[in-house]
Order: structure tokens, then sequence, then C-alpha cells
């Protein structure tokens, strides 16, 4: 008998649970990734800054992964709409939910949801040409921008708002995105931490990133001198978090009119509503202090103006119907990625949005050697099954030899010196794949 398994999003914990499942089974399982867009990749395509095409080659491994064993790739298929997860699970041994977190974590203030307050999956989907976001329109016609959060998200996002033209031209940047921003009034970034100096979490592969913003063409990184912490407090820190220190305090000696644009880090400050009536017009904040490692208010406020609030504090996964989720968390829930006998979840959709895209490769063999351990009988149509379903609904599905010809064509359509110019549309990508009948 050969297993058939269904993955159900095609990003790095999809593609690495297959990975796992290859590694297990050999040529005894049939694996289907199925995406509710006709693109494959997932974070790695409408996540990842378009800056980081280093980390975007990624996704050079998952194409192997697809050619390493019998899987196929079932792209503009909603699971949970035209086909659903009870449907799924009668045709397939183990079903697999790799669908990540795509929705932002609330700010959870008054005013936060006032036109001008976009959370991060938004407006990093938005730049990178996803299409749920391409209509977005964010108001860039502000002069200042508040990015909420002190993780990579934040400063990634801060970059992309600053960066000149010419500094964005080896990056995939969606077109509609490049001329708003570089045609952008922003002239301050202001990305506010609620704990100090002490506790950013920016990843060690950030150190690079916050070095790079002291050679931007038009933008000069900024810190308050009274905000660092004393002379070697970062001692007891491991190597990576030392240099991160040090790059700040080396912000702190920049001056605000050595360039056009700022990029202020300002830690112990945390919103508490968002000002304005018709949109948003300001932030307010409370200074914190750092007690046995917590955030905690001091009643100080302050106020700064800005048309555009970017909160990067965390995302949550979709629900799907039938499907036990925890609304509290933003997740399936489950224990350690089962959720019932033949159905498992992995990645942030297991454990919530932590951990870097390689995170998600033990996770997803952990999830592969669960499978194993199962012990799953019995004959399951799998993969014809699924067909006849598509076949009966009149659906139209994007193969990967579909999306490989979609690839070519953003590629052949690129800018001078870009990697590719995306189609930001279902219906674009159709078309560019001969799918659109």
């Amino acid at each position: 008998m050969r297993l058939k398994v269904a993955i159900i999003g095609s990003g790095p914990a999809g593609y690495y649970t297959a990975e796992g499942l290859v590694k297990q089974f050999g040529d005894q399982v049939e694996i289907d990734i199925i995406d509710r867009l006709p693109t494959p990749f997932g974070l790695i395509r409408a996540g990842v800054a378009p800056d980081h095409q280093s980390i975007k080659g990624v996704t050079r491994r998952y194409e192997e992964t697809q050619a390493a064993g019998d899987i196929r790739f079932f792209g503009n298929l909603q699971i949970g709409d035209a086909i659903s997860i009870a449907e799924l699970r009668e045709l397939y041994h183990a079903v697999v939910l790799a669908t990540g977190a795509p929705h932002d974590r609330p700010l959870g203030v008054p005013g936060d949801g006032l036109p001008g307050v976009i959370g991060a999956a938004a407006f990093v989907g938005w730049y990178n040409g996803h299409p749920d976001f391409v209509d977005l329109a964010p108001p860039l016609d502000t002069s200042a921008v508040a990015v909420i959060g002190n993780g990579n998200v934040a400063i990634d996002v801060a970059r992309v708002l600053v960066k000149s033209p010419d500094e964005m031209a080896g990056s995939d940047l969606a077109r509609h995105a490049a001329e708003l921003i570089h045609a952008s009034a922003i002239r301050d970034v202001y990305v506010f931490g609620r704990r100090s100096l002490l506790d950013v979490s920016f990843t060690p592969k950030e150190v690079g990133e916050l070095a790079e913003l002291t050679e931007l063409t038009d933008a000069v990184p900024l810190v308050d001198p009274g905000q660092l912490p004393p002379d070697g407090a970062e001692a007891a820190l491991d190597p990576g978090q030392r240099k991160v220190i040090g790059h700040l305090r080396s912000f702190a000696l920049r001056r605000a009119d050595e360039k056009p644009r700022r990029i202020h880090f300002v830690f112990c400050a945390r919103p508490l509503r968002v000002l304005g009536e018709d949109r948003a017009t300001g932030l307010e904040l409370e200074r914190t202090c750092v007690r046995d490692g917590q955030a905690v208010g001091t009643g100080e406020t302050f106020t700064i103006d800005c048309g555009l609030v970017i909160p990067c504090i965390g995302y949550r996964t979709r629900s799907i119907a039938g499907v036990p989720f925890d609304n509290a968390r933003g997740r399936f829930v489950n224990d350690e990625g089962l959720i019932e006998p033949g159905l498992y979840c992995v990645g942030w959709s297991r454990r919530g949005p932590s951990g870097t895209i390689g995170t998600n490769r033990p996770d997803g063999f952990a999830i592969a050697e669960k499978i194993a351990a199962a012990g799953l009988t019995g004959e399951r149509a799998g993969r014809a099954g699924l067909g006849r379903l598509i076949e009966e609904r009149d659906l139209w599905v994007v193969g990967f030899d579909d999306w490989k010809t979609i690839d070519a064509a953003e590629v052949a359509r690129a800018r001078i010196g870009a990697p590719r110019e995306k189609f930001v549309r279902i219906e674009e990508m159709l078309a560019a794949a001969g799918r659109s009948g």
C-alpha cells in the first residue's frame, strides 16, 4: 500500500514536510501539495523582504523536493471552499495543514481600526505583490510613519520605506508599491519597541541589515543617546546580541540632518491609542520600564504626528471549517502537530509565528515521523479522487509546470536589474499559465 498525503500550503513548512515524507517513505508515498494561490512558496514569495533575494534562493531547494518524489502541486485550489477538509480526509491517509499565519494580530488599542492603521502582513503583502493586498493603497502622503515592534519584520518595513530607487533596483518590489513608495512624502520612520535597547529581538541575520542602514543613500538611522544602556551592560549577552547593541550605539552618534530621511529607533514605549477621526493622524504612547523582563508602564505619555501606523506585532492562522481552532493563540488546536487521527498541522499554523524559515525544516520532519509512527492503513483514492472532484466542479487548477510558465513570464517582464516583475492578480497569473479559459 502506498501512503497518500495531502499538504495544504506550499510555503516552507509544506515543502519541508514533503521532504521529510520522501525521506521516510521513498517512493511509497504519494504527496499532493495544495495552495489557494496559483503560485507556490508562500512566505518566501510574499513575506520575505523584496531586497532579500539571497533568502528567496531557498526556493531552489523546494524545487528539488518537488522533483525528488511522487509530488504534485495543485495551485489555485481553496480548501474549505471549493473542497472541504472532510472530503480531503476521505481521500487521503493523512492531511497536513501548513497554511502559515497570514492574518495580522490586532494592535488592540483605541483607534486601531482607523484608515491608516495597516498590519505588517497586509503591508508586506502589498509591497510584495500578494493578490490579497494589491488594492491596499496605503496613505504614503504622510511625512511620518510609526512602525510598532522590534523584530525582523519591523526593520524590513522601515528599510523598504526609505531606500532609494537605485537601492531597490535589484529587488522584486512590486511595481505598484515602488511607484508609491519612491514618490512618497515620508521623511521620518519611527520604530517603537516596548522594552529596552537590551531586549531587541532582531535575529543574528538582521545584524547585517542594521549595518546596511548606516550606508543608506537617503536615510540615517538614529537612537536617542539617553536611551543607551550603561557602558558594558551588554557584556552578558550573546555575541549576536552584542553586535546589535553595537550598531544601535553607533546610531546614537549620527545627526538627524545628515540625510533627508530618518529612521528613529525608540525603546521603552508602548502604544496607547491611535489619534484621529476619519483617518490616523498620530499615535499616543506610554513610556515603559523593564521589570523582571516585562515592560511596565510608567504613566508618562507622549505623542507623535503620523499618518500611517504599521503594527509588526505578530500574526494569526486562518481558521478552516471543520478544524478545531484556538482563537486566543491564533492557531489550530493541536498536540505537537496532531489535531485528530489523520489530521496534522505544521509550521506557524501549529506553533504560532515564531522562528525562522529554517525552523520549519525540523518541524516538518517531525510531522513526517509522526505520520510514519501512526501506522495508517487502508486504501484511499488520493490524487485520483482529488482529480475527479476538480473535474466534476470545473475548477481551474494550476500544476507545477504551469507555475514554471508563470515564473518564466515574470522573469521575462522584469525591469532592468530586477529578478522578476510579479503578476499581482490571480487572473493575470492564470492567463500567463494559459489556464484562463
